[in-house]
C-alpha cells in the first residue's frame, strides 16, 4: 500500500465482503449461533474461520453473518446453511476443521457434509 488511494479501495472492497445487511437473496448464506451458549462453545472461531475460507477462496456468492441464539444450545457451535433453491441446512457441533470442510465440500462442491448435520447418525 503506496497511498491513500490504496488504502480506499482496499476499504470499500472490505466493506462489499462484510455487507451483512444489503440484497444477499441470490446469495449462499452462512449463519453462525453468537448467542453466549454458542460463544462458550467456540463459535467465535468457527465464524472467523468460515470468514477467512470466504475470503481466501474469493467466494463473492457467499454471506457470512451471525445471529443469536438458534435455541439448539446442546448443539452448539451451530451453523445454518441457506442455499437459494434448495432447503436450509444446519449444521451441529461445529469447530474450525469442519467449518473448513463444509466450504470445501458443501459451499464448493455441492456436497453436504450429511454426517455434521442435526438429525444424523454418526
Amino acid at each position: 500500500m503506496k497511498s491513500l488511494k490504496e488504502l480506499e479501495a482496499i476499504r470499500q472492497k472490505a466493506l462489499e465482503r462484510v455487507n451483512l445487511r444489503g440484497d444477499n437473496t441470490d446469495k449462499i448464506r452462512i449463519v453462525v449461533g453468537m448467542a453466549t451458549c454458542g460463544i462458550a462453545a467456540g463459535a467465535r472461531p468457527v465464524l472467523n474461520k468460515f470468514s477467512q475460507e470466504v475470503s481466501t477462496r474469493n467466494l463473492d456468492n457467499v454471506v457470512v453473518s451471525q445471529t443469536g441464539c438458534i435455541g439448539l444450545c446442546k448443539y452448539e457451535p451451530l451453523v445454518e446453511v441457506t442455499i437459494p433453491g434448495e432447503e436450509k441446512y444446519t449444521y451441529v457441533n461445529i469447530d474450525e476443521s469442519k467449518a473448513a470442510r463444509i466450504i470445501s465440500e458443501h459451499i464448493v462442491n455441492g456436497n453436504p457434509c450429511k454426517e455434521l448435520l442435526i438429525g444424523s447418525d454418526k
